[in-house]
């Protein structure tokens, strides 16, 4: 900034100076040339009068005049110049003047001292106006000079303290505007250090406080994420070691046969079993949640029947609601269009979705609706469960998240079901809306969008 502003004030300087030392000369030049012209005229005139007037002109005004002969030698001279200098007399300018142009330029004697020249041919009245002498008028410019330094000096003054004050203004700005900045720089060395508890002040609307809340809310999500991820891990390490124990200690009890009947040694090899399910669906999910983050999901598209599916997965859910005393209601819309979707992948999503109510519905009822019109088909399923806070609500479908951390153990999973399925249901041009209440239920509504082409296929399902 200061070095724009010095290249700015240079160049104003130079410009200022130009054009006032171009106006002074200008002013100057014409001066002197209107001057010179009244001498011709009196000189002009054979009047001894004139003659002594031309003297007394020329040092009243501070001028120095020489006469001059057509063949360019000096006829007569008055005023303070050297009258041996005549190297302002050139040969191309005596030969102008006498053709009826005047000449000024600007001369410098030996002594250094410079002068406006300004040159003009005398008319005779009884030479038919043909000129034999001419006129030289020398003018100092010793005072224009000195009037310029000083202007000079005052340019060079008023820009050196232009200068200053803008130096002044550009550090207390600089302070102002470094001070948020430099803020930041420490903060994110300390997010990046681990301190994710850092977090800066905003004290403007403006782009340094969007970025200092765009920090704020980087902070923010890594440390959510740092605490999903231990959270996870430690579940992860919780619900691995549960079903190992459980293999290992009820295979040894069968191996050793430490039973006492047949019945007992059932009973052992169900918890087994069940122990063996539970590990595999564990490592299913993370197996799912691997491809998803290496971007390896492979879906096959083709026109579905969603109702079919929605029927299918209600079936295979049948023994884990009855299982834990409660209803399931399920409402088809048997007039819903074909949607273009992976049947299988679909189907994952149901299960995954009526899972999670079950899970967490202790009594009650769960409701499964599949509606459609002509923009979508919408299945919306309803539990009275334990509610999800509403502060939750937004964290809901990330990776490793669960809703109520004290409750892990008691409800199972492994926080990747619905994560899995809002992930299913994006990559197939879907969405998922979700509204609950605690202590009275959830409600999840999933939408798929009907295309323009819909009606032929479903005419020819029909």
């Amino acid at each position: 900034m200061i070095s724009l502003f010095l290249i700015v004030l240079v160049f104003l300087g130079v410009t200022i100076d130009r054009m006032f030392t171009n106006f002074h000369y200008s002013e100057m030049r014409n001066n002197y040339y209107e001057m010179t012209a009244h001498f011709v005229t009196m000189a002009s005139s054979k009047e001894l009068a004139a003659e002594q007037s031309l003297d007394a002109f020329a040092d009243f005004s501070e001028v120095s005049m020489f006469f001059i002969s057509s063949q360019g030698e000096v006829t007569a001279h008055s005023g303070s110049h050297d009258p041996t200098d005549h190297s302002f007399i050139r040969e191309k300018d005596v030969e102008q003047i006498f053709s009826g142009q005047s000449v000024s330029f600007t001369h410098t004697d030996p002594d250094g001292n410079r002068y406006l020249v300004t040159g003009m041919a005398i008319p005779r009245e009884d030479s038919k106006g043909v000129s034999d002498s001419a006129l030289y008028v020398l003018a100092s410019t010793q005072h224009a000079d000195e009037s310029i330094a000083s202007i000079r000096r005052l340019l060079i003054l008023s820009g050196f303290g232009a200068f200053l004050l803008a130096l002044g203004f550009v550090w207390i700005a600089a302070q102002v505007l470094s001070r948020p900045l430099l803020q930041m720089q420490r903060a994110t060395r300390k997010i990046a250090a681990g301190n994710l508890q850092t977090r800066l002040p905003i004290r403007s609307n403006d782009e340094i406080g969007s970025l200092a809340g765009a920090i704020n809310d980087l902070a923010k999500d890594l440390q959510r994420y740092q605490d999903t991820r231990q959270e996870f891990f430690a579940n992860i390490s919780h619900e691995l070691r549960t079903p190992i124990t459980y293999l290992e200690g009820y295979a040894k009890v069968v191996k050793e046969k430490l039973y006492t009947s047949e019945e007992e040694k059932d009973k052992y090899l169900d918890i087994i079993q069940e122990e063996a399910v539970r590990l595999q669906r564990l490592v299913n999910d993370l197996f799912e949640l691997a491809k998803m983050e290496e971007g390896k999901i492979s879906l096959t598209l083709e026109w579905i029947d969603l109702t079919e599916i929605v029927r299918s997965a209600v079936r295979k859910m049948e023994w884990r609601v009855k299982e834990k005393g409660l209803k399931l209601l399920a409402n088809y819309d048997s007039n819903a269009p074909l949607i273009q979707g992976d049947g299988l992948r679909m189907e994952q999503i149901i299960i995954n979705m009526l899972d999670n109510a079950v899970r967490y519905t202790e009594s009650g009822k769960i409701t499964i609706t599949l509606r459609s019109d002509h923009k979508q088909v919408k299945v919306t399923i309803e539990d009275t469960g334990i509610g999800i806070p509403e502060e939750e609500i937004p964290y809901l479908f990330e990776r490793f998240y669960r809703v109520e951390k004290s409750r892990s153990r008691q409800h199972g999973g492994t926080g990747l079901g619905l994560a899995i399925a809002k992930k299913l249901i994006d990559l197939q041009g879907g969405e998922i809306r979700v509204s609950s209440t605690v202590g009275v239920g959830t409600r999840f509504d999933i939408c798929f969008p009907v295309r323009e082409s819909m009606g032929e296929d479903h005419d020819e399902k029909d």
